[in-house]
């Protein structure tokens, strides 16, 4: 089961990421899951994401969608719509990619819309939709900017057809 020491020890694991090999740093993380439940969401996000960051991306595929399932919540249910998506899109599968980011878009929003908008825009240029994914990142960007927020929507509308916002 995780916990407060178990998610420290992992926090830590992540810190040493890289200093360590990645076939060492898959096995440690393998080895704290394997202190859990084998079907415990956090752990199995855990891993997946351990096998993402070291080049593993077919393999995270799995952990996350075994997460889902499991019941993933809270800000890791974020986290793994947008790295899901992202393993999706570079394992040959961008659109169940965009399929899953319109269905996390849809589910609300926090601090990881900009991720999610990232995640969105590449995955249209990998379907060679690149104005819209153009779009989709300029309108996460307008927000951050100390100037021309309204400018720059209505020109990302403008890439895609859309008409400017009034």
């Amino acid at each position: 089961m995780t916990g407060e020491a178990w998610e420290a020890r992992v926090a830590a694991l992540w810190e040493r990421l890289d200093a360590m090999g990645r076939d060492e740093f898959v096995r440690a993380m393998l080895d704290l899951a394997a202190e859990c439940d084998p079907e415990d969401p956090v752990a199995l996000f855990e891993v997946g994401s351990a096998h993402d960051s070291t080049g593993y991306t077919e393999a995270a595929v799995g952990y996350y969608e075994r997460a889902v399932e499991a019941g993933l919540a809270g800000v890791r249910r974020r986290r793994v719509s947008i790295q899901l998506a992202s393993s999706l899109r570079e394992t040959g599968h961008p659109e169940r990619a965009l399929a899953l980011l319109a269905e996390e878009r849809g589910r609300g929003s926090d601090e990881y819309d900009g991720a999610l908008a990232m995640c969105e825009a590449l995955t249209l240029a990998k379907l060679g939709r690149d104005r819209e994914g153009l779009s989709v990142a300029l309108i996460a960007l307008a927000p951050h900017l100390p100037r021309y927020q309204r400018s720059t929507v209505n020109y990302a509308r403008g890439l895609v057809g859309e008409p400017p916002m009034r």
